[in-house]
């Protein structure tokens, strides 16, 4: 349809999308047919497969994302400053290109995201992993040669900056994208059951990756630790696109989905020229705010706003009280391996309870475990203080991990095709937004003396999510709790017993 010069804008722009809509239904019916008349079943390699690449993907984030912060505390010690301005440029860049990066994933093409993706990730942290060598290797530059420091200091943060943005869009494209095309038309619980492996694979990779780091930081050196994580991304990147490229090639109803994006996308494209397109990523933000799951979501976001997390800043803090590298990284994994438990209960207790219910649980249920971490504050004795603040932040991770699982499947289920990538991307970029808050945080109260003021802050933010969820629930549910069925059960135990009380009379 093509709009004339004095047709009105309002208007046009209103025949536009009646348009797209009109396309996209008659373009979805046959598709949609066309999946279910097939029956095909998938072919549990390919998954496996799927699976295998995640993997190597999460491995090298969690290492990167471990070390960094003994990197930054080594490289400038007695300060939280430089680790939480790592923090506030990798956050930040986020904030800033996260919708941008779910509108191009719903531009280009599966193998370009692909390729995209993994060349600009692997590059990215090879080169920070070799600035970081060099400063370690180095360590005198900052009073011999301070210009070159600060070069090799801005390097680190903009490449590891743009590996976790590129790992973004990796993320973006298997777990809100993939998972749920390859999961459409099959058993109704294989959605949750990829939910959980993926998530899964990212807490074993969560646990095992700064072990792993731990040891060598901890039994070689530090500069051998950004060495080997360097080596390790040129290797894997070869090994992860073989893998998802052929499950690209192997599933075809992934084909189908592209297919439809690309006819998608040139309407949206039209549409998008008449819009506010000299405010960045601002499609994105109106679709997101648009959809019933917004609160739920903001909710999640609220949870990124913290330093009660295996993080940056709390692992730099936890090595400046004096808690070895292989301790923290133990800990971590004792942390992950109780998030991978939430993974295996998720499917159970989804099961059971609604999707919605779940996630009222293991909100509450995180904030009184992290309890413990508000009492750490008031303990005496650096060690005593930490393992309560290890100790709380591990078992609060049985909470927080269902609670995510609940809320990424809420908006899978209930938001459409066309709008998932956009609203994957700002969601990410949301949280952030929250990230960064911290970091900023972080850069103001940077003695790590003053590390319980940011806790306290940080258990005030699990507290607003979790009321914000809590209305979310009451608003769609209309009530919290099932009273009507407690007073049903209380007036069924009362008659069963005036039976039996009656039964004896008769007896007697």
């Amino acid at each position: 349809m093509q709009c004339s010069s004095g047709d009105p804008g309002n208007s046009c722009l209103l025949e536009r999308e009646r348009e797209r809509e009109r396309m996209e239904e008659a373009m979805r019916e046959p598709l949609v047919g066309q999946s279910q008349n097939s029956g095909e079943e998938l072919n549990p390699a390919l998954i496996r497969r799927m699976y295998a690449a995640h993997f190597l993907s999460r491995w090298g984030a969690r290492m990167w994302e471990f070390s960094v912060a003994l990197y930054m505390i080594n490289i400038w010690p007695e300060s939280l400053l430089f680790t939480a301005l790592y923090g506030v440029v990798e956050s930040a860049s986020i904030t800033i290109f996260g919708p941008t990066i779910g509108s191009l994933i719903n531009k280009l093409t599966y193998l370009q995201v692909l390729r995209a993706w993994l060349l600009t990730r692997s590059l990215s942290f090879v080169i920070a992993g070799g600035s970081v060598t060099a400063l370690l290797f180095y360590s005198s530059l900052k009073n011999t040669n301070f210009n070159i420091f600060m070069v090799l200091i801005v390097v680190t943060n903009l490449c590891g900056a743009l590996g976790v943005l590129s790992t973004l869009a990796g993320t973006i494209l298997i777990e809100r994208e993939w998972v749920v095309v390859i999961s459409e038309g099959q058993n109704a619980e294989l959605l949750t059951k990829m939910n959980s492996i993926i998530r899964r694979i990212d807490l074993t990779c969560k646990l095992l990756a700064p072990v792993f780091s731990g040891f060598i930081i901890s039994f070689i050196s530090l500069s051998t630790s950004a060495l080997i994580f360097a080596i390790f991304n040129i290797i894997s990147v070869l090994v992860e696109y073989f893998l998802l490229a052929s499950v690209y090639n192997g599933i075809p109803s992934l084909k189908e989905a592209e297919q439809r994006r690309i006819t998608r996308g040139a309407i949206n494209e039209e549409i998008a020229e008449e819009r506010l397109a000299f405010i960045p990523c601002f499609d994105s933000w109106i679709v997101y705010l648009k959809q019933d799951m917004v609160l739920p979501g903001i909710s999640l976001a609220f949870l990124y706003f913290t330093v009660l997390s295996f993080g940056t800043l709390m692992t730099a803090t936890l090595d400046w009280r004096g808690v070895p590298a292989y301790v923290i990284s133990i800990a971590r994994g004792i942390s992950a391996i109780v998030g991978i438990g939430a993974t295996v209960m998720y499917p159970f207790v989804h099961s059971r309870i609604s999707t919605l219910r779940t996630g009222l649980w293991s909100i509450w249920m995180q904030w009184t475990l992290l309890l413990v971490c508000v009492g750490s504050i008031f303990v005496k004795g650096n060690m005593t203080s930490a393992w309560m603040l290890m100790g709380g932040v591990a078992a609060s991770r049985l909470g927080l991990w269902i609670f995510d699982l609940s809320v990424m499947q809420l908006m899978q289920d209930q938001v459409s095709e066309s709008d998932r990538c956009e609203v994957g991307g700002v969601q990410n970029s949301l949280q952030s937004m929250f990230d960064l808050l911290t970091y900023i945080m972080g850069i103001i109260i940077s003695d790590p003396k003053d590390f319980g003021q940011l806790i306290i802050l940080s258990f005030f933010l699990v507290s607003t999510s979790a009321v914000m969820y809590t209305f979310h629930v009451y608003r769609v549910r209309k009530h919290l709790f099932h009273f009507d069925k407690l007073f049903s059960f209380f007036h069924l135990m009362k008659l069963r017993e005036n039976s039996q009380v009656k039964a004896r009379g008769e007896l007697f």
